[in-house]
């Protein structure tokens, strides 16, 4: 994963420069970018507005809207706001913001500065969960000296859950990377509840080539709708620097992949489009919504024929639901059960079990602290509708045929197990905490800091003591 391929269609933009070397250090960025302009936040938000400038971390939030808050915010409170570079990338199908920060970190640096500037604000961080992007970031930052204001790098512990925004920026501030809940924006109140702008990697990046192309020369590459490039990783693997407007079927095609079943786009977060579908996509975020799919962080998995679909579904599934943070319902205890219930309609449950999995999904869908549950719940909600074929399969008779190939790529998993608080027991005595402090903190109230957390093999037999000591029986491995 560390060493992913990198490549791009007609003229690169963010990765110009990578044609002759691994790595730009701060000289060559210098030599390829030229320096940044100083721009003020109206003009900054005027340009990110003319470019059509989305987060490209998931959710597509138009960065000026973003900007325009935080100012605002900023003002009412009379306070100096906070700017965030989300570099977390926690899913394991995608990379590109790994490409980014290991080859070209100064861009990402070059868009947190330039906004920081435009908002006079007190400190930049720089949010990653890798150990090599942390040092990568360190070593440019090293490489720059004089810094014009503080910035910080921070690493938060290699989860899915640790890029959720209000988990981004509570993780910076305490340490504790879970999601806030409460409908509170980052951009009112984020890292030591100062109003925060925060968002991912490529987002500053896509600003600082933009803020040095101008509007009209950056408008050039891609669709008038959506003008420039996008960073996409394909299959898990292979980091593609695109034009939007480039026909999907051709952008595979040229590194040697299909469309196969069909294509998950999005992401783990994202939905499923029929290989009909698929055929007629161009790479934007508009032409994959129509077609019933999603760009998210730019993930694109073809599946290929030979493996089951519902069965590489259900890995998915599964780890989503590993992934929860414990602390509400609908994940901790939601999403295992629609886990369970869509096993049941692997192994042949038939009407029942299709039902159970129904239920499930609508259980836990608008009731959680951040959007997981919603995205896992869609997740399987897609798989069921474009794979209907192998459902029917599946549910009422012997299955497809075909065996799980374990096509999507997973996480290397580094634990043992995890050790998993059942809230309804927990009474915090946190005796837990002082059998195996490496793994389990308290929160001010004495309660645990998460409700699931890995447990490195070597901590196993200390794990097991934990658990023995806990009074109100509240903990578990598996």
């Amino acid at each position: 994963m560390n060493g992913a391929p990198i490549a791009w269609l007609g003229r690169p933009v963010l990765f110009a420069g990578l044609e002759h070397t691994e790595q730009l250090d701060y000289r060559a960025h210098l030599v390829v970018h030229g320096g940044l302009p100083a721009m003020s936040a109206d003009e900054l938000a005027d340009l990110a507005e003319n470019v059509n400038l989305r987060g490209r971390g998931g959710a597509g939030f138009p960065f000026a809207r973003k900007l325009r808050a935080v100012v605002k915010a900023a003002a009412r409170r009379r306070s100096r706001p906070v700017v965030v570079v989300n570099g977390t990338e926690g899913e394991p199908s995608c990379l590109k913001d790994a490409a980014l920060l290991l080859r070209t970190p100064h861009l990402v640096v070059d868009g947190a500065l330039l906004a920081a500037d435009a908002l006079d604000a007190d400190q930049v961080v720089l949010g990653v969960t890798r150990a090599d992007t942390e040092q990568s970031l360190r070593t440019a930052l090293a490489e720059r000296r004089a810094m014009p204001l503080p910035v910080n790098v921070v690493r938060l512990p290699e989860r899915f859950v640790s890029g959720e925004g209000s988990a981004l920026a509570r993780g910076i501030t305490s340490g504790i990377a879970l999601p806030r809940g409460g409908g509170v924006r980052t951009s009112d109140s984020g890292v030591g509840g100062l109003p925060t702008l925060l968002s991912n990697a490529e987002t500053y990046a896509q600003l600082a080539v933009a803020a040095r192309l101008g509007a009209l020369p950056y408008r050039e590459n891609g669709l008038p709708s959506e003008p420039g490039t996008v960073l996409l990783t394909l299959a898990g693997s292979q980091v593609v620097e695109s034009p939007t407007g480039v026909p999907l079927v051709e952008l595979l095609g040229m590194f040697g992949m299909e469309i196969g079943q069909g294509v998950l786009v999005g992401g783990y977060h994202g939905k499923w489009l029929t290989p009909e579908a698929a055929a007629k996509a161009v790479v934007s975020r508009q032409s994959f919504q129509s077609l019933g799919g999603a760009l998210g962080a730019g993930a694109i998995l073809p599946l290929p024929p030979t493996t089951c679909p519902l069965g590489e579904a259900l890995r998915v599934a599964r780890w989503m639901a590993d992934e929860t943070a414990g602390q509400c319902g609908p994940c901790y205890l939601g999403l295992p059960a629609l886990v369970k219930a869509l096993e049941g309609v692997v192994r042949g449950g038939g009407r029942p079990a299709l039902d159970a999995v129904e239920s499930r999904m609508r259980a836990v869908t608008g009731r959680g602290a951040c959007s997981h549950p919603d995205a896992a719940s869609r997740f399987v909600a897609s798989a069921m509708e474009v794979f209907d074929e192998d459902l029917q399969l599946h549910a009422y008779q012997y299955g497809c045929g075909r065996s799980v190939q374990d096509v999507l790529p997973m996480p290397v998993v580094e634990s043992a197990g995890t050790i998993v608080v059942d809230w309804t027991l927990c009474e915090a005595h946190g005796l837990c905490t002082s059998v195996l402090p490496e793994v389990i903190s308290l929160e001010a109230d004495g309660f645990p800091a998460a409700g699931v957390m890995p447990v490195p093999p070597q901590l196993l037999q200390q794990a097991a003591r934990a658990v023995d000591r806990c009074p109100a029986l509240a903990l578990r491995i598996q």
